[in-house]
């Protein structure tokens, strides 16, 4: 069955962590009702949502796609680029252990999943001030075990690889290609974000559909246009935190 794994929004979502965007007023009743959109349109994408109790205590902690990697295989458990953030790890990691053998990557390494794109057997993992070389190193390691490649990519510009880029189905990638090094992905197609929106590159792919946030309508026209079938998604108060579509949720088949 196809599971996602969410966490409710903070009380203290006001405090979170921001690196290239401006800190702005938070209305915490319309991320909350934006976050609880986002599950319902989750589960009528067929997935059954298990929504982990809030943390008061922690502002990022509805990110539970940065603790972890699911995998068929396995769970890694990832100490987080952020120190304040590493007490999220052990309540994703309780959740997890119902379905998968956990492995852990381990300090000084640090890898947030947000910098993590699973593409079939190859993972791309993000260089930026939150995933270190050290990190990739040891995930490369534990993934070569199971059959999974590992290629580094150096990443400008946002937080995370997947702001910058992610994968739509059909082999192909939805990109912002100024923000990443766009060498180490061979093979594959692209769709540029419209340039007026270069935050845009940050979707949902999930069934035969692509979640894209309502502000970035002229890359959804974009995507239309090539022939995927995209259901908008208004995350806007939940962007004032550096929050994506990607990043609420671990999304895996349950076994």
């Amino acid at each position: 069955m196809l599971t996602a794994i969410t966490r409710a929004v903070s009380s203290s979502l006001v405090d979170c962590e921001l690196s290239f965007i401006p800190r702005m007023p938070i209305d915490l009743e319309k991320a909350r009702a934006q976050h609880l959109a986002y599950e319902r349109l989750l589960e009528k994408l067929g997935a059954r949502v298990i929504s982990l109790a809030e943390e008061k205590d922690l502002p990022d902690s509805m990110f539970v796609e940065d603790p972890a990697l699911v995998l068929d295989e396995i769970a890694v458990i990832f100490p987080l680029g952020t120190e304040s953030r590493r007490k999220e790890a052990p309540s994703i990691a309780a959740a997890l252990e119902k379905y998968r053998k956990l492995v852990y990557v381990k300090l000084p390494g640090t890898v947030e999943g947000g910098d993590v794109l699973q593409i079939g057997k190859k993972v791309f993992v993000g260089i930026t001030r939150r995933s270190n070389p050290e990190g990739i190193r040891q995930l490369s390691v534990i993934l070569a075990a199971y059959g999974y490649k590992v290629t580094a990519v150096p990443v400008t510009g946002c937080l995370h690889l997947k702001s910058a880029v992610t994968y739509l189905g059909r082999n192909t990638l939805l990109a912002n290609r100024n923000w990443f090094n766009a060498e180490r992905f061979v093979g594959f197609e692209w769709v540029d974000v419209d340039p007026s929106e270069p935050h845009g590159a940050n979707a949902l792919q999930i069934s035969d559909t692509v979640v894209l946030p309502t502000s970035f309508p002229l890359t959804q026209k974009l995507l239309a246009a090539r022939g995927f079938h995209v259901t908008p998604l208004d995350i806007s108060e939940l962007q004032k935190a550096e929050a994506g579509l990607t990043c609420s949720s671990l999304i895996f088949r349950a076994q």
